[in-house]
Formats: structure tokens, C-alpha cells, sequence
């Protein structure tokens, strides 16, 4: 096997590994903290939001400080750094006693987490410029199809093994990452020549002038906020609205997964898509739909209903930030596109940081109420990009 072959399958696995060992847990946090002794489930809903949403943040603070540092030391060194300090987080998680406690590890988790973004680089730095493309394909499908897997198998592992057990599960699968990344794939060294042009700097005030670049950021943010809106209150939720305390966690984890699956067919379906309409009509048509979906999980429906609407409201958020992401691609030049990726990202971990407290505050009210705000916050996501592109959709 060529080394680019060889870095592509180690990268890939192991990014599917890392984000599968991810939500074999996560998604369940609000079930860990009733075993931790917390019963009031308007607390359990704060503190399910504060703790998913403190890695993110803490993630997109310290992210420009990583990515310099690969650029100095290496992208490998990174990403071990991120998989094996996950190892042990992870395992200290079964052992915590008090809701604090899971606080604090996920906050330290942040401050060594964002090898998702790094990875792909690597894959893209380790192919053949003629397979760069399929080489970051393969990792983002990597992304989405270990947060398919990994909740309905957490959601049996909880129901087998207990959900301290399941951390513990996590923490060998991050290891068998670790190990994929730290012996399987090889750096390239890269030299850059003495007498080489520096490289200009791109400003965020020089992407302001890239039209609807703002716009875009906004929708991504807006999007990620109700994409991770439901890890903080589902598994509450399916309870109040009448399903078995036993049944929960297994329930949860199917609409987990089949919402993470949709995403993915969502994501490889907006190229097509595209070629049919343009993205001033694509992703309003796909915040309404996910709207809507929304709604209807609001309502006390069958599992069978929430099923077919998570895959709805799945479907719709990929086919929409993908699109999103690809109407950047086409605004921005080769030289800015880097830098401008790098502000959407950014978005997208504000998102990924708010989405869950602020939904962990809601649920303390009202559990429904979450559904509401969603489909209010995607109905304003379509009239803002529907309002803003309609020079585009014009021409």
C-alpha cells in the first residue's frame, strides 16, 4: 500500500473511531447526571447543556493556538495530543461522583479537543493533488458516520454495561485511535524555500467585502444552534412523553443515530441538488422543512412519527450546511478560502458551544418549548438567507 493510501485509512479510521467514541457517551450525559444524584430534571437539563457546551467553547478559544502549533511541530503530534488526552478524560468520567466534576472534565476536554478540523488537513496534505477531493470526502464521511453509530450503540452499552462502563468503552476506543494515528500514519516533512513570497495575510474585514460571507457564518451558526439543540433534553423528553425508563436510552440513541445518518445522505445530496437550484431557494426550502420536523416533535407522537421526522429534520440540516458551505467555496478565491473556512468553523463551534446551554436553560422550563425555539430559529435562518440572497435568486 502507497503512504498516502496507508495515511488515508489511518486518518479516516481513526476519525471515525474518535467521533463514534464521542457520542457512545455524550448523547446519555442527561441519564449519568440522575445517577449522580441529580433529580430535578429542569437541573439536569442545565447542567446537560453547561457540559456539552463548555468543550466547544473552550475548543474554539484555544483552536488558533493548535493550529499554529502544528504548523510549527506537525499535524500528527496534534491530533495524538488531542486522541490520548481523550483516553484519560474519558476514563476519569466513570469514575466522578458529583455533577461539577463532569463539568470540569469536559471543560479540560476542550482545552485539548479539535482534531476533527486537523485531520482533514492531513488527509489533504497526504494525497496526490488529483485525490485531495475523495481525501477529505472520506474524512468528513468519517465525521458523520461515527456520530450515526455511536449513540444506538452507547444506547445498548447503557442498557447492558451501565453507563459508567460505557466511559470506559469510550476511553479504549480513543486509545485504539491514538494508536491508529501515532503508528499508522506518516508525516511528510515540509520544507519551504528561503527565498519564498511570504504568504499575505487575509483579514476577516477583507472577507466582510466577499458577498454574503457574513451571512454565511450567520447561518451556520444558526443552524449548528438548533443541530445540537436535542443532546441536553431528548432522552428526558422520550421519557415525559411517556416512554419506559428502561427503553430510554435505546429509544434516544436510534434518533440520534437515524438524525446523524439523514445529516450524512443530506450532505452528499446537496451536490446534486445544487445543480438543480440555486442556494438562495435550497437551504430556506431546508430550514422549513426542518422547521416543520421540529414542530412535530414537539408533539406526543409515536416513536415511529419521531423516527421518520428525525430523519427529516436530519436530511434537511446537512442538505442546508452543506450547500452553505459550498456557495463559500464559490465566493471566495483559493488564496482566502482557507482563512474563510477557517471563520465558518468558527461559527459552527459558537454554535456547537451555545446550542446545548441554551437549550439545557429551556428544557428547565419546558422540554417542548425546545422544539419551538427551534423551528422559530429556523424560520428566521430561511428569511434571513432568503432576504439576503435575493440579488441571486434574481439572476
Amino acid at each position: 500500500m502507497s503512504d498516502w493510501k496507508r495515511n488515508q485509512a489511518a486518518v479516516t479510521t481513526a476519525t471515525f473511531m474518535g467521533f463514534a467514541g464521542f457520542t457512545l457517551v455524550m448523547p446519555f450525559l442527561p441519564l449519568y447526571f440522575e445517577q449522580l444524584g441529580v433529580h430535578d430534571p429542569s437541573a439536569i437539563a442545565v447542567w446537560s447543556g453547561l457540559s456539552l457546551g463548555v468543550t466547544p467553547a473552550v475548543t474554539a478559544a484555544m483552536a488558533p493556538v493548535w493550529a499554529r502549533l502544528a504548523d510549527r511541530y506537525g499535524r500528527k503530534i496534534m491530533v495524538a495530543r488531542s486522541l490520548g488526552s481523550f483516553v484519560v478524560i474519558m476514563g476519569l468520567m466513570a469514575f466522578v461522583t458529583a455533577p461539577w466534576q463532569v463539568f470540569a472534565l469536559r471543560a479540560i476536554q476542550g482545552f485539548f479537543a479539535g482534531y476533527g478540523p486537523i485531520a482533514l488537513t492531513m488527509a489533504a496534505e497526504s494525497a496526490p493533488p488529483d485525490q485531495m477531493a475523495s481525501a477529505i470526502g472520506w474524512v468528513q464521511t468519517a465525521q458523520r458516520l461515527g456520530p450515526a453509530l455511536g449513540p444506538v450503540i452507547g444506547g445498548s452499552l447503557a442498557q447492558t454495561l451501565g453507563l459508567r462502563q460505557s466511559f470506559l468503552v469510550s476511553a479504549a476506543v480513543y486509545f485504539g485511535a491514538f494508536l491508529l494515528v501515532l503508528i499508522g500514519y506518516r508525516e511528510r516533512t515540509r520544507v519551504r524555500a528561503r527565498d519564498a513570497a511570504p504568504v499575505p495575510r487575509v483579514t476577516f474585514r477583507e472577507l466582510r467585502a466577499v458577498p454574503h460571507f457574513v451571512l454565511f457564518m450567520g447561518t451556520v451558526f444558526g443552524l449548528q444552534l438548533v443541530d445540537r439543540s436535542l443532546g441536553p433534553i431528548l432522552p428526558l423528553y422520550l421519557r415525559e412523553i411517556g416512554f419506559a425508563t428502561e427503553q430510554v436510552p435505546f429509544l434516544a440513541g436510534v434518533l440520534f443515530t437515524t438524525t446523524a445518518g439523514a445529516a450524512a445522505i443530506g450532505n452528499q445530496s446537496s451536490r446534486w441538488l445544487l445543480e438543480h437550484r440555486t442556494v438562495s431557494w435550497l437551504v430556506p426550502a431546508m430550514a422549513g422543512v426542518a422547521a416543520a420536523a421540529a414542530l412535530v416533535f414537539s408533539v406526543s407522537a409515536p416513536f415511529g412519527v419521531l423516527l421518520i421526522v428525525a430523519v427529516a429534520f436530519g436530511l434537511a440540516l446537512g442538505i442546508a450546511t452543506t450547500s452553505v458551505y459550498t456557495a463559500a467555496s464559490r465566493v471566495t478565491s483559493p488564496e482566502t478560502r482557507g482563512v474563510a473556512f477557517g471563520y465558518l468553523t468558527s461559527a459552527y463551534l459558537i454554535g456547537l458551544a451555545v446550542s446545548p446551554v441554551v437549550a439545557g436553560f429551556i428544557g428547565s422550563v419546558s422540554m417542548r418549548a425546545v422544539f419551538l425555539a427551534d423551528a422559530a430559529g429556523l424560520a428566521f435562518v430561511a428569511w434571513m438567507v432568503r432576504r439576503g440572497m435575493a440579488g441571486d435568486a434574481a439572476r
